[in-house]
Parts: C-alpha cells; sequence; structure tokens
C-alpha cells in the first residue's frame, strides 16, 4: 500500500506561537452560552444520527475511494490534506476525511470503522464527549478525528490513562497513520528532553496526561510569566527560533481524551507539582523518625481522632498538650510549636491514612506511590509536606530529599487551555454534569454496534471478609473447571495477593497482574483468555484493556469475571465487568462484597451497619440481595459525593490563587 508523500509545513500559521485557550478571559456568561450552543449542537446532531445521513454522506465519499487503485486512492488524500490544510476546520472536507481514513483502515489494517465508530468520531471531531460500550474500538474510532484535525494543520494530542495504551494505541495505528502521511509521536517517562521534543514535532502525538501536563508546566517556566501571543511570537522572531528550540509542545491545540471519566474525574483530586530538589531545608531521618515516635506515643481517641471517611486526622486539644512537651525531642530544625505540631500530625497521617500495598508499594528499597483507581505506579511522584519522608521512615528506606515548588496545575486548568477538548470513555453517564460544568463538554451516547449479551449474575453480600473470599475462590474454581477463562478483580495490591496465595494452597495456578508485575502485563493479558485461566488484578485490567477469549472460551460461556470489592465509584466496577462479552461475545461477571470492605467502611455509618449486621446473622452471615445492594449503592453514592467535593475545593483553589497572585502575573 503506497503511502502519502507531501511538503506540507505545520503547524498552521493562523494558530499562533504557541496557542492556548486563556480561560480567565471567558466570562461566565461567555460560558452558560457555550454550554448552551453545546447542548443545541448536541441534539442536532442526534437527530442526525438518527436519519443517517452522516453514514450516508460518509458512505457516498468512501464508494468513490474504494474504486481507486492504492496510487491513485494515496494522491487523492493527499489532494484532500491540501484542501484541509488550507481552509481549516471545515465539516464538508472532514466527512470526506473521514470517509478516506476508513477506506485507508481497511487497506492498511483490515479494520473498517462501523458506523458506531463513526458517529463517535464526528461527536469527537465536535469537541464532545462520546460515550461508547466496552470493547466497541475506541482506538480505532479516535483515527479519525485525529487524521481530520491534523490534515488541517492542527496538532493533536492523543491522552491516554497510562504508558502501556499510549505506547499500545500508537504502534497498533501507526501503520495507518503513515499510509495517509501523517506523522506519530509517543511520550513516555524514560523519554529525554531531545526526544520529548520530537514526538510532539508529530502530526499527532500519544501521551499520558501526567506526562503532557508535566511537560507544559516545564514549558511555562522556560516561557516564564506572559503568555501573550504577540509577545511570544516576537521574541521567537528576535532570537532567531532559539525560543522555540527550548520548547517541547507547540501549544494546546486539540484533545482527544482516552478514557476521559478516569483522566479529567479521577485523577484531579490534587494539582501537579513541578518542584526540584530544596537543598537549603533538609531534614534528617532523625527528625523524621522522632516525630513517627511521638505520633506512636499518643492515644487514639484521647489524644487524636481518625475519620476513616473523610480520610483525616485531627488532634484534641490533649494531644496538642502532650506534643508541646515533646517539641525538645525533635531537631533543631523544628524547635517551634507549630512546626513540631504540624510534623506529628502529618506523622499521623503517614501511619494512618498512608497503607503499604493499597496507597503505596516497597521496591528496591523505595516507596513507590500506587494509583489506586488505575492500580498502577505513579512514578517521579511523591507526596507534599514531608507525607513522602515520612512514609520512607516508616518503612525503614531511603529518605528522599524535601523539594521546593516551580509550578503547580490542576487538570482542571489544564484542560481548559486546549483550543478544543474531546474525549471517549465507556463510563461517562454518571459524570456528565461534572464534565460539562468544568470542561464544558457535553456527554454524548453512541448506540452499540451489536447486541450485548454480557450476563449479570446476582451480587452477593457477606457479613466478614473471610465469607466473601472464600466464595470468590469457590466460584473462580467452579467457572474455570467447565473451561472458562476467569478474571478477579481486587481493589489492592495486598488483596490481589491473598486471593492468589489462597488460590495456590487449594491446588489452582493463578497469574497475577498488580503493580509489582507491570513489566509482565502484555503477557499476563495475552494469556488471560485462554481455557481454564484464572487471572488476579488490580484495576489495572479494568481499563482499557483488551482480554481476546480464545474459540474455546467462547464456547464455554465466554470469560467470567469476578469482583471481590467494590471501588469508590461505580464507573471503576463498569470498567471491570466491560472486560468480558465485548463486541457481540459471551461472557458474565458476578460481585462477591462483604460490610468489612473499604467502601462499606467509609460509606455505612456505624448505626447502620449493626442493623446490616443483624440482617446477615439471620441469613448465615450473608445480607439479602434487596437491602444489601442497596446499603453498597449509598455508601457508594457518599464516596462519590466527597470526591466531587474534593475536586470542587481544588478548582477554588485554583481561582483563589489566581485572583490572590494576578498582580506578579500568573499562580503557576
Amino acid at each position: 500500500m503506497a503511502s502519502v508523500q507531501g511538503n506540507l509545513s505545520r503547524p498552521s500559521l493562523a494558530l499562533g506561537f504557541y496557542p492556548e485557550r486563556d480561560k480567565s478571559q471567558v466570562d461566565r456568561l461567555d460560558a452558560l452560552l457555550q454550554r448552551g450552543m453545546a447542548r443545541v449542537i448536541t441534539e442536532w446532531e442526534l437527530r442526525t444520527f438518527a436519519r443517517k445521513s452522516l453514514i450516508k454522506r460518509i458512505d457516498h465519499a468512501g464508494q468513490l475511494y474504494s474504486e481507486l487503485p492504492d496510487a491513485a486512492f494515496s494522491q487523492t488524500v493527499l489532494g484532500l490534506r491540501e484542501k484541509l490544510f488550507l481552509s481549516g476546520w471545515d465539516s464538508t472536507l472532514a466527512i470526506q476525511a473521514f470517509a478516506a481514513v476508513r477506506e485507508m483502515s481497511d487497506r492498511v489494517l483490515g479494520m473498517r470503522h462501523y458506523d458506531a465508530q463513526l458517529k463517535a468520531g464526528w461527536v469527537m471531531y465536535n469537541g464532545q464527549l462520546a460515550e461508547m460500550q466496552t470493547g466497541e474500538g475506541k482506538t480505532l474510532a479516535a483515527t479519525l478525528p485525529a487524521s481530520a484535525a491534523a490534515f488541517s494543520g492542527v496538532p493533536v494530542h492523543i491522552v491516554t490513562a497510562n504508558d502501556y495504551l499510549a505506547m499500545r494505541d500508537a504502534e497498533l495505528m501507526r501503520p495507518l497513520y503513515e499510509a495517509l502521511g501523517l506523522t506519530v509521536g509517543v511520550v513516555n517517562e524514560k523519554m529525554d528532553f531531545n526526544a520529548r521534543q520530537a514526538a510532539y514535532a508529530c502530526d499527532i502525538t500519544y501521551g499520558t496526561n501526567k506526562q503532557i501536563c508535566f511537560d507544559y508546566l516545564r514549558d511555562r517556566v522556560e516561557r516564564g510569566l506572559s503568555r501573550s501571543q504577540l509577545h511570544l511570537t516576537v521574541k521567537n522572531l528576535y532570537d532567531d527560533g532559539e525560543c522555540a528550540s527550548k520548547l517541547m509542545l507547540r501549544g494546546l491545540c486539540f484533545a482527544i481524551v482516552d478514557e476521559a471519566d478516569s483522566v479529567l474525574i479521577d485523577d484531579a483530586y490534587t494539582p501537579l507539582i513541578l518542584s526540584k530538589i530544596n537543598t537549603l531545608n533538609n531534614v534528617s531521618r532523625a527528625t523524621y523518625q522522632q516525630a513517627l515516635n511521638v505520633a506512636g506515643q499518643l492515644l487514639i481517641e484521647e489524644d487524636y481522632s481518625v475519620q476513616a471517611q473523610e480520610r483525616i486526622v485531627k488532634i484534641t486539644p490533649k494531644g496538642i498538650a502532650r506534643v508541646a512537651k515533646c517539641t525538645d525531642q525533635l531537631g533543631s530544625v523544628r524547635h517551634g510549636k507549630k512546626q513540631c505540631e504540624e510534623l506529628v500530625h502529618q506523622a499521623l497521617c503517614a501511619q494512618h491514612l498512608y497503607v503499604r500495598d493499597r496507597d503505596y508499594i516497597v521496591c528496591d528499597n523505595k516507596v513507590q506511590i500506587v494509583d489506586v483507581n488505575t492500580g498502577r505506579i505513579l512514578p517521579d511522584q511523591s507526596w507534599a509536606r514531608g507525607i513522602q519522608q515520612l512514609v520512607e521512615a516508616k518503612e525503614h528506606c531511603d529518605i528522599s530529599p524535601e523539594k521546593e515548588t516551580l509550578a503547580r496545575i490542576s487538570y482542571q486548568q489544564f484542560f481548559c487551555r486546549y483550543l478544543k477538548l474531546s474525549g471517549m470513555s465507556g463510563t461517562a453517564r454518571e459524570i456528565k454534569s461534572e464534565v460539562s460544568r468544568t470542561y464544558g463538554l457535553e456527554v454524548v451516547c453512541i448506540p452499540p454496534h451489536r447486541r450485548c449479551r454480557r450476563v449479570a449474575m446476582p451480587e452477593q453480600i457477606f457479613l466478614l471478609r473471610k465469607h466473601a473470599q472464600d466464595a470468590v475462590i469457590a466460584s473462580a474454581r467452579e467457572e474455570a473447571s467447565r473451561g472458562r477463562a476467569v478474571l478477579i478483580g481486587t481493589r489492592t495490591v495486598q488483596a490481589s495477593e491473598v486471593i492468589a496465595k489462597q488460590l495456590f494452597d487449594e491446588g489452582l495456578h493463578p497469574q497475577v497482574l498488580n503493580a509489582r508485575q507491570d513489566k509482565d502485563e502484555a503477557r499476563v493479558v495475552e494469556q488471560a483468555g485462554t481455557s481454564g485461566r484464572i487471572t488476579v488484578a488490580t484495576n489495572m485490567a479494568g481499563r482499557g484493556t483488551d482480554i481476546l477469549p480464545d474459540h474455546g472460551v467462547l464456547g464455554k460461556g465466554g470469560l467470567h469475571v469476578i469482583l471481590s470489592e467494590r471501588n469508590d465509584a461505580s464507573r471503576i466496577d463498569r470498567q471491570l465487568f466491560g472486560r468480558c462479552a465485548r463486541q457481540g461475545n459471551p461472557g458474565s461477571y458476578q460481585s462477591f462484597v462483604s460490610l468489612e470492605d473499604e467502601i462499606a467502611v467509609r460509606g455505612i455509618s456505624a448505626w447502620s451497619r449493626r442493623v446490616l449486621t443483624l440482617f446477615a446473622r439471620d441469613y448465615t452471615f450473608r445480607l439479602p440481595h434487596w437491602i444489601g445492594s442497596r446499603a453498597l449503592n449509598y455508601a457508594q453514592r457518599r464516596v462519590q459525593r466527597q470526591h466531587e467535593r474534593t475536586r470542587l475545593l481544588v478548582e477554588r483553589e485554583d481561582k483563589r490563587l489566581n485572583n490572590v497572585l494576578s498582580f506578579a502575573g500568573e499562580s503557576e
């Protein structure tokens, strides 16, 4: 298959030097009008889909392309690129581009976009969030708006939830992009400055939200406080292009966010902080260890209280008085009363709120943070305000130096700076109001390509975690003996290893996928669909993972998914269930949970749990489905509201800093 060749310059000069949107210049009335127009467009698009006029127009253009030989088709695509480059964001030409991309994908990859993928691609091209059912081919659907935008000379960022997905999707779609004459780059954590700059210079760049956001902050430090397009353009011309040579990105033009609910919502609890080592204010290991010792002498409920639901530790007045007596025990760095109290408070948080094999793992004598929503390690990231060092002291690891802030930004601020933002997800309807309010994105649900054959088995709720785990083991053994593949989802690294050990003790031989085995992820996923295979995984296997059951497994009912503990959000549970019954294949799922699970402890009051315990005793330590599921649903909604309030506080703090520090330029 001949590829398209051309000498189109990029990026389009109409975008300016390092283009981005300044959200502070958009007042509240403008934002309301924009969201109102988005709703009108959404309703119009849905009516268009109902008439299938969009699909007919793409099919009509595709028929003309299908009759052309490879060489003539490549020349036709090049001519289309030239027209789009000159005209910009043109809907009529974009439809022809969609048809060309679908035809090229059929010829190069052997994959032809379904109607559902065409609809999702058009939704994203118009700056909205497409909800597609899991297994509907979001990766292929993203090539449509990405290619059409790149044809127009617009740099495209396809934002994924982790490095594994970024590398996988870029390599899968690379032959298609290259056949269209487009360049594709990937940004990951191990790349140096030159490699990152080369990746961002490509027409389409794949990368995680954290990598792209931190690279943007590094560019902000290099550029200084001014974001004036005129100032940057003149500076670049005056320096003969030297300014551009020091920057990695080419601006924030068009972003397609994959797994948008994870990136835009789940990861938006805390701001991202770019920092450097502070050589002037390092605290010794002895000081941190003394703070932990003082914290260990305090009595719970008498000197301090732990609120598990809000993840808060509060020191009582009596505890403050006891800490004051211990001030002299802490090194000279922390002689002040307030400093001592703050350090001991952080030590209590490190002891009670940060749990090993849940919030972090210890590897090679280092504390590595684990993202509870994805189950993955967050490399090169650390907790602030001394928490990182106190956890390291608690685990007897090497103490990392304290850092000072160079720049900070929240995801709420960052993604709103793209000139056009869009996304896709399999679970977006639950957070449609929040993404609309925060990012101005409207959610459009795309009908599935094939009827879903996923079977939901009744959830079982137990009083004790031990009974729930025994039920998980029994169900996995039974389904595997039938020749089916089984995926067991856990919430933490520790839980995955406990269940795996129980399976080994029962004579079964599961494979494990968690933050400790992240290097074997591709191999584990490839084998997870074989007959009789049991895979125990954290949420690493719950999002973006495509488990392909073999023919023998499909004949026995497909992949069976077992949830051993509910997550904070029902969306994350649905992502795990979505690993089975993809693309019209058979599959089933079932949950085995208990009132000792973290979601029940955090979301159900002690009085309510006592009442539920009475019901469970009458049913041999198992709750009736009608009351148990309602209680856990309530607990999830309560925890989700707490998370939403936290994200709202982060957003308000950003606005407050912008106002307070406006005299100095930028809060970043």
